[in-house]
C-alpha cells in the first residue's frame, strides 16, 4: 500500500459475481507514512487505528485526520524511525501488524512483528508488552490478531518459526510450514498454542457466536477453520482454496460471513490480481471484488466492512 488507505462504498450483488466499486474513496495518510496493513475501528464514530511501516500507530478521527497515538518499544527513535521503510531497522523502529480493539476495556490488542503480543489503552503512548512467546518458542513474525469481545480472549498468529519480517520473501519460497496460531487469556495472561505446522498464517477471525476461528494461510493458499467449541472442538477443517488469502475479517450482524483481502493469478500470463471476497463459514465464495483498477497488481491486506462501506 502506498501512502494512502483506501475506503470505499459497495452494493451487494448477486453471489459470486466479480463486480467493480461504485464509489472509492482515499484517506491520505500524513507526510512519512507508508504501509497501513490493518485497520481497528472504534465501536461507533467512525474513528480507527492503524500501524504503518516506521513502527507507529496512527490513530484517524475525522475532521482532524492522523496523529500518532501509540509504539512498541520505549527506544524507538523518532529521527532514526519515523517515514523509513528500510526493513534492516525494524528491530528498533518495530512494525505492527495486525490491530483489534476490545470494546469493553478499550484496551487495543497489538501483534508487533519485533515486539509480540502488546496492548495499549485509550490514552496511547508505549504499549505494554503481554508476551514474547509460547512453550518456549520464541515469536519470529507476529501477523493477524482478533479479540473475542464476550471473554476478552486474544487470538493471534505468528507467520513463522524461523523467519522474521525481514527475510519474508524465503518465508514464502520455501513454504514455510513452521508458524502457528494462538491465544491469550487476559485473566490468567497465559499463552496457548492452538495449531502448528501452519504455511505462512496470515489472518483471524473469530465467528459471532465465538464457536470457531477463521485462519487464512498466505503462504499455504488456503482458508481454515479452526473449532473452538462443539463436539469439533480444537480441530480443523480445510475450507477454502478459492484465493491466496491475506487479512480476514467477519461481517457485523448475525450472519456468519467474513471478508478477506486475497490474490488471484489471471491466465495465461500469471498476472497478480488484488481481489476482496466474502466468504462463508463453509468457505463458499459470496462475493468478489476486483482492485485492480485502483491498485494494478499490487496486493492489498485488509477488506474490513464498517458502517456501510469496506
Amino acid at each position: 500500500m502506498a501512502a494512502t488507505l483506501s475506503l470505499f462504498v459497495f452494493v451487494f450483488s448477486l453471489p459470486r459475481m466479480v463486480f467493480s466499486i461504485p464509489t472509492f474513496t482515499k484517506i491520505p495518510f500524513p507526510p512519512k507514512a507508508f504501509g497501513g496493513e490493518s485497520i481497528a475501528f472504534e465501536p461507533v464514530g467512525g474513528a480507527f487505528y492503524t500501524g504503518v511501516a516506521d513502527g507507529r500507530i496512527l490513530k484517524y478521527q475525522a475532521p482532524d485526520g492522523f496523529t500518532d497515538f501509540a509504539f512498541t518499544t520505549p527506544t524507538r527513535s523518532k529521527a532514526v524511525c519515523d517515514g523509513t521503510t528500510n526493513l534492516d531497522l525494524g528491530p528498533i523502529c518495530r512494525r505492527t501488524f495486525g490491530l483489534a480493539l476490545h470494546y469493553a476495556t478499550r484496551q487495543l490488542y497489538i501483534a508487533d512483528a519485533y515486539s509480540g503480543l502488546l496492548v495499549v489503552g485509550p490514552n496511547g503512548r508505549l504499549a505494554t508488552q503481554l508476551a514474547t512467546g509460547a512453550e518456549g518458542q520464541a515469536f519470529h513474525f507476529l501477523d493477524g490478531l482478533d479479540v473475542d469481545q464476550g471473554t476478552g480472549v486474544v487470538y493471534f498468529t505468528d507467520a513463522s518459526g524461523v523467519y522474521d519480517f525481514r527475510t519474508i520473501v524465503k518465508l514464502n519460497i520455501t513454504n514455510d510450514s513452521t508458524g502457528r496460531l494462538l491465544s491469550y487469556n487476559p485473566r490468567s495472561s497465559q499463552v496457548t498454542v492452538l495449531l502448528r505446522n501452519l504455511t505462512g498464517p496470515a489472518g483471524v477471525a473469530i465467528s459471532v457466536d465465538s464457536s470457531f476461528l477463521l485462519v487464512s494461510e498466505f503462504t499455504g493458499n488456503r482458508t481454515l477453520k479452526y473449532w473452538l467449541r462443539g463436539p469439533r472442538a480444537n480441530s480443523f477443517d480445510i475450507i477454502n482454496f478459492q484465493a491466496k488469502p491475506h487479512n480476514i475479517k467477519r461481517n457485523p450482524g448475525l450472519l456468519q460471513t467474513f471478508w478477506e483481502a486475497a490474490i488471484i493469478t489471471r491466465q495465461p500470463a500469471g498476472t497478480p490480481v488484488p481481489i476482496g471476497q466474502r466468504i462463508s463459514a463453509f468457505g463458499a465464495v459470496l462475493d468478489t471484488i476486483s482492485f485492480e483498477a485502483q491498485y494494478s497488481t499490487t496486493p492489498i491486506s485488509e477488506v474490513q466492512p464498517f458502517g456501510g462501506a469496506l
